[in-house]
């Protein structure tokens, strides 16, 4: 009897809950709907793109475009236009830094100074006995060491020189943007002249190149050139430079390799004669401190 009567009250519960289930309550029928909706919308990513939790945001996108100047190439030596070439304005455009040229050339001087070399020898460093010479008191006299001491003969040698390296530092960005506004200087004030090819004169006679650079307008009444080259043309060079044999035109201007000219070579003359090739590869080896690539905040 006590099963029969726990299994009509465990029916009657179950039909009491089914019940109560079917029955809601008015106010939780008016909230239910509010109540079930997510609070997040849900959208479908596009299937081309490839969401990256890693990707940075800052990417990287091309600078804007730069203009550019034109420059005349001319033939060499009678200065016939040839046609006309572009260079970017950041290289052979930039406003005159007299700041930076200046750090630049005394970098370059610190550079060529090099190590010095001059060394004198201290009393530690004098070969010698290190036994007091006399007394400290009682004879009247001066107070003295050893033999070694500065103030005597053969002794050591008070604050001289000694080997040092006189060369600084200059950054590489500052330094390539010195070379580029030198150049922009000179083009500026219409002192840059780009050639084609620099050819090797027929005669090395220093009177056919002071022709030359008089009737150019180049010698010393006009501040004097400097002519760079891409190599060494050994008639040239010795037509303006002299060798021992023959003293040159020098008073009307100087001819340089171009890997031997520096900063200071753009800045000294009254202007530069160049080769186009050599101009070239001068832009392009100076161009460190040029971003290409500019940040954006544009997410791919």
């Amino acid at each position: 009897m006590a099963t029969k009567s726990l299994r009509s009250s465990g029916q009657i519960s179950k039909r009491s809950l089914a019940a109560f289930a079917g029955k809601r309550d008015p106010l939780l029928q008016c909230l239910a709907p509010r109540l079930s909706r997510s609070m997040a919308t849900e959208t479908q990513l596009p299937q081309t793109a490839i969401y990256n939790p890693f990707t940075p945001t800052i990417l990287r996108r091309p600078p804007p475009p730069v203009p550019n100047v034109l420059a005349t190439v001319y033939s060499f030596p009678y200065m016939e236009p040839l046609r006309f070439t572009e260079y970017p304005a950041n290289q052979l455009h930039l406003p005159l830094r007299r700041d930076i040229l200046h750090r630049a050339v005394i970098y370059e001087a610190n550079v060529h100074r090099g190590m010095r070399t001059a060394n004198t020898k201290w009393r530690s460093e004098v070969h010698g006995s290190g036994h007091k010479i006399r007394a400290q008191k009682g004879t009247g006299r001066a107070r003295l060491g050893d033999k070694k001491s500065p103030m005597l003969k053969g002794g050591g040698v008070a604050f001289g020189p000694k080997p040092r390296d006189m060369s600084t530092k200059l950054p590489r960005k500052i330094y390539d943007l010195a070379w580029r506004t030198a150049l922009s200087y000179r083009y500026r004030r219409g002192e840059l002249i780009v050639v084609q090819k620099v050819e090797d004169i027929e005669n090395e006679d220093s009177r056919f190149m002071k022709q030359i650079m008089q009737w150019n307008h180049w010698g010393k009444g006009d501040a004097r050139s400097l002519i760079v080259t891409r190599r060494v043309m050994p008639k040239l060079f010795k037509a303006l430079n002299g060798s021992k044999e023959q003293p040159g035109c020098g008073q009307h201007g100087i001819v340089k390799e171009e890997a031997d000219i520096d900063v200071k070579d753009l800045l000294e003359l009254g202007r530069v004669v160049i080769e186009k090739r050599s101009l070239d590869a001068i832009l392009r080896e100076h161009s460190s401190d040029l971003n290409m690539r500019v940040p954006s905040a544009v997410r791919r």
